[in-house]
Parts: structure tokens; sequence; C-alpha cells
């Protein structure tokens, strides 16, 4: 049977898409690229904005009037909205969250054990997701109270993988011929705390116990480090980029947030991690126009996130979602003054990230290619990423796609760095 598999959302999605890729290529069947050549497909579906509800609704549609008469709706959207979700058109599985791990052999009519999982193999999932990193997903759910998150209600409260689990996914994927690798989790900060263990320990064992070149850590809350967390990147396999969302730097808003963080301690822990990781790309998450935020307080954090000068981030509007309790505060900010507020904090990250991006210029640093967008009168056009998260583009003599070069950065254009690869 020829498979698509489709993905909306974060990195932990793209975790799990690919574990059911591997699931799913074990069991005999063929991925394929398109909807349009596919008997069935696997939709994992975002709630997080009204947006990504919207998308995941319009992707699943979509691929119906591709022609695949078999769609498997799963993910967060899915397990919020169940039944909207069945009624769309083609859908005959729908599979909540905490389903979601034996998805494959449930709609297949398998036993849940009854075949083995291939290496994580670095031929791509054909089509949109194409990666050399691989995303290995280590913790679900979430114990936090935000109060403008709906992942929470999705995915349940937060769980750790077994240590050895995660270590033995990892030598899959190396065995895949992975160069990267990249731990996802709703809460990845929380890794262990049921076990007594902390997601230091977990670093320490991959890095311990693996070959892995390059480790990267997706979204950490800010809560859940202390100075000496950022000891561990002594060791260079650890990739220098942090991504530690902020949402707000107006210290009456966040707690209207109920995050566990304020201006002055976040500020501490940057600080700390610039000293610790020097370069380091420190990256954030921001929402304009939550709920009561008074142009003083969006005028603190635009303050805040000039001084904190990231080097990149991802800014939305505030997009109410049924069940949280920021939906039902009073003071709700009118939609066109979320999208001005949002379009004044992209341009301030816009400003930081080029100055950051600026300050490699002339630099060697080494690439990992991820795909390949161009072939022209000199060669192949290439694209991938440094260590602290740069977007590179260089022409090469050939193909380089999951290859590591040394590339000499020469100018920022928009937002990635150009340069030529040493000895090509």
């Amino acid at each position: 049977m020829k498979i698509f598999l489709d993905t909306i959302g974060c990195r932990l999605n793209q975790a799990e898409i690919e574990a059911m890729s591997r699931q799913f290529r074990a069991a005999g069947h063929e991925i394929v690229a398109s909807a349009d050549h596919a008997d069935m497909a696997v939709v994992n579906t975002c709630a997080v904005t009204t947006q990504a509800a919207s998308d995941s609704r319009g992707r699943i549609r979509n691929i119906a009037r591709a022609g695949v008469g078999k769609i498997v709706a799963t993910g967060c959207w899915t397990s919020i909205q169940p039944r909207e979700a069945a009624a769309l058109p083609n859908v005959r599985h729908v599979v909540a969250n905490d389903k979601k791990d034996y998805l494959v052999p449930e709609v297949l009519g398998l036993p849940r054990e009854t075949f083995d999982l291939e290496p994580m193999d670095r031929v791509p999932i054909p089509g949109l997701h194409r990666r050399t990193r691989a995303f290995i997903k280590v913790q679900d759910g979430c114990d936090n109270r935000c109060t403008f998150c709906v992942t929470t209600i999705a995915r349940g409260e937060g769980r750790s993988r077994p240590l050895a689990d995660v270590i033995n996914d990892i030598h899959a994927a190396l065995a895949g011929d992975s160069k990267e690798i990249v731990l996802t989790g709703v809460h990845l900060g929380s890794w262990g705390q049921e076990m007594n263990f902390h997601l230091r320990d977990l670093v320490k064992a991959i890095l311990r116990e693996t070959d892995v070149q390059r480790l990267r850590l997706s979204s950490l809350e800010p809560w859940d480090l202390d100075a000496d967390f950022f000891s561990l990147w002594a060791d260079a396999r650890l990739m220098p980029h942090l991504h530690l969302p902020l949402q707000s730097g107006s210290e009456s808003t966040l707690k209207r947030m109920a995050r566990k963080t304020t201006p002055d301690s976040f500020r501490e822990l940057v600080k700390a991690a610039r000293a610790a990781i020097p370069d380091a790309a420190i990256t954030t998450d921001l929402i304009a126009g939550f709920p009561g935020e008074t142009d003083d307080e969006f005028a603190e954090t635009l303050d805040f996130v000039r001084e904190m000068q990231f080097s990149g981030g991802h800014v939305f509007s505030y997009s109410p979602r049924p069940g949280t309790g920021a939906a039902k505060m009073k003071g709700q900010v009118r939609p066109e003054v979320r999208k001005r507020r949002n379009h004044i904090l992209q341009e301030v990250i816009g400003e930081s990230a080029k100055s950051y991006r600026e300050k490699f210029i002339g630099q060697a640093m080494s690439v990992l290619w991820e795909s390949t967008s161009e072939y022209g009168e000199y060669g192949w056009r290439m694209e991938g990423w440094t260590g602290n998260y740069l977007r590179v583009s260089a022409i090469a003599p050939s193909p380089r796609w999951n290859e590591m070069d040394v590339v000499t950065l020469e100018r920022v254009d928009g937002e990635k760095l150009t340069g030529i690869i040493r000895g090509a």
C-alpha cells in the first residue's frame, strides 16, 4: 500500500511522523511524496493556534480532494475536536494523542509487537518532510498550566520516555547515517522528573553512550534550567543553540500567562548561557496582544526584546483556544492591535537576527546540508545549518545532502548567509 504522511506544527509532531514512517516501511508499505499517488494518508494535526487548527482541517480536505479514500487523522487538533475530525471527508480513523504510539499497528490490524523497526534511514520521508536531522521524541505532555496553551489539554500530563528507549532510538538513527540528533518533547526540560532525573542526565548519557556528531535540544522552558546546565556545552558535539520561550517581556503579563519566570530571571539565565557558550544562538517565542496587554506592557516587552538581542524567534498573535484560562479573561485585545504588535515585534527580532548573522561574515563554519534547491552553471545550490542554527547557502560540485562541509561565510542574503565550501 502507498501511504502519504503529513504533519502540521512542532518538531514533536515531526518526530512522531518519522516514527510512523519507520513502522509503515517495516510492515512492507511504501511512503510516497504526494497524496495524488497514495492509497492512505496520515495527518498529524496541530491546535496551538486558531490558524494551526484551520490548517489541519484544510490539509485533510486537500488530501481527500486529491483522491485518497482512507485518511487517518491524529494529533492535537484531532484530540480536542474528535467529532469534527471524524466528520471531514474520507476520514476513516481518528486517533487521539494517547493512542498515537500504536497508530500504525491499529490501522493495519496488526498486533502491537508484530514487526521490527528498520533503522532511521536518512533516506528522508518523501515530499515536504525532507530532513537530515533525526527528531527523537523523549518526552510528551505537560504539567504546566500556562493560560494561553491548549497543548496540555491535547497532550495530557507530562511523561518521560525511559533513558534506554531514547538511547536505542538514537543508535537506530545513527545506524541510518544521521549526522544530527534533535531531542524533542512538549516540555523537554521536565524529562526525568518522575524518575528523579534531570534533562542534564539524559544529555550526559547520550554524549557518553553514543557517537552522535551533533546533538541539538529543542525548546526549553527557562525555569527548568540553571547556570550549571550550560556547562554541558563543554562538549562540542552539543550544538550552541538555545530556544528559550519568553512569551512576554512584561512581568504583569507573564503573571496572567501563569509563566514561571520573570524578565529579571530570564535576563540572568541568558547572561549565564552567553557566558558559558560564546556566540550561542538564543531564539525565543513571543505572544502579541495577550488578553489585558496594555500599551505600557507592550512597551515593556518591546524594550526587553531589544535588550535581549535574540538571534531569531517566532511571534504569534494571541489566539484564544477553547478550554484555556486566557480565552475567558477580560480585556481581549482587538485583532488589529494584535496584528500591529506582532508586526512590530517581528521587525525588532528581525533586526537583532540580522546583526547576529553579520557577526559571522568571514568565519569558516561547519554546515550540515539539508536540501538541494537547484542546479546551475556552477554546480548544485545547497542549503543547510551551522551548529548555531544559521541557515547557509553555497554551491557544491555534487549533491551533498546529509554531508557536512566547512564553509567560509561571505555575506548575508535575507534570512540566510551565503558562502564558499572549502576545497570545493
